[in-house]
């Protein structure tokens, strides 16, 4: 499993304690220098349902700045992904990734379940 989070963001700390919690081992990854992959990406969009939204981080500076919200209604999905790749500000953080699921943004209750399932 791999964890993108970034040092300063309280839902990441949550995250990761309730990952040690449950005796959950990721590599940890600085999501501002090192965004996911587009093959992670791609395949965070299949565990999200293929919302693209979902994958942003709506609260950004970057995201307002740079005007996302309006811009995704016009870029393809393939386009959507590459600007993700490219700017790990505009990534919803906690994103974990792993070979069988993920999860983006840190709700307990989602993040149990999957604890529960055992899906990695």
């Amino acid at each position: 499993m791999r964890a993108y989070v970034y040092a300063q963001c309280e839902s990441c700390r949550k995250a990761l304690r309730f990952l040690r919690e449950q005796g959950i081992a990721v590599e940890e990854v600085p999501v501002r220098e090192t965004p996911p992959t587009l093959g992670e990406l791609s395949a965070m969009l299949g565990f999200v349902g293929g919302d693209v939204r979902r994958l942003f981080n709506t609260s950004g500076r970057d995201y307002r700045e740079q005007n996302v919200g309006e811009r995704l209604r016009e870029l393809t999905t393939e386009e959507a992904l590459a600007l993700l790749a490219t700017n790990g500000n505009l990534v919803k953080r906690p994103f974990l990734i792993g070979a069988a699921s993920g999860l983006v943004g840190f709700r307990p209750e989602e993040w149990e379940r999957w604890a529960r399932g055992g899906v990695r």
